[in-house]
């Protein structure tokens, strides 16, 4: 479910911090319950590890589902001119790579949105409420945007960024 993937991102831009089922609920827009069962399947999948009473992402297996299965599982509905806040190559750290003057950015829509752009649904729908909390999230779910409904280069860009990030996540959570 998409919200299991918000969930495993949030963990990731996270880092060493410890969190509560109700502390990601607020910072997720979720209720408490949404979260749990993320976490549940998110270990049922193989995409956490359950450490103690915490869950861990398994960095090397969430990033192979997000190189190669997310765009074709949460593909992106794209639609009208929107205002909103940018994703995928039109926002960091995808940005400046992909600088296009032809072309409406992708925008989740969002009403307090200061660009306008073409709509690009978000993995889920709290998506720019959480994103606008946590620049780090926000990174994270651009990357992935980038590799749901970006082109060759834009997915190749994304991925090349997402090892990165998730190889730092990981060193840090060895015991």
């Amino acid at each position: 479910m998409p919200q299991d993937i918000l969930f495993l991102l949030k963990l990731v831009a996270r880092g060493e911090q410890s969190w509560t089922y109700n502390s990601l609920a607020s910072e997720l827009d979720m209720s408490p319950s949404e979260v749990h069962y993320a976490a549940r399947r998110a270990v049922a999948s193989r995409l956490g590890i359950k450490a103690g009473k915490q869950i861990r992402v398994h960095a090397q297996n969430l990033l192979e589902f997000l190189s190669h299965g997310i765009q074709y599982c949460f593909f992106p509905e794209k639609g009208e001119i929107t205002r909103g806040m940018p994703t995928a190559h039109a926002a960091e750290p995808l940005k400046e790579k992909f600088i296009s003057v032809n072309e409406m950015p992708p925008v989740w829509p969002d009403s307090d949105g200061e660009v306008r752009g073409e709509s690009f649904a978000p993995l889920h729908k709290s998506v720019p409420y959480a994103a606008k909390k946590d620049e780090k999230l926000y990174m994270l779910l651009a990357l992935v945007d980038a590799i749901r409904g970006g082109s060759a280069r834009e997915r190749a860009a994304a991925r090349k960024e997402l090892e990165q990030r998730l190889s730092q996540y990981g060193e840090h959570t060895k015991s």
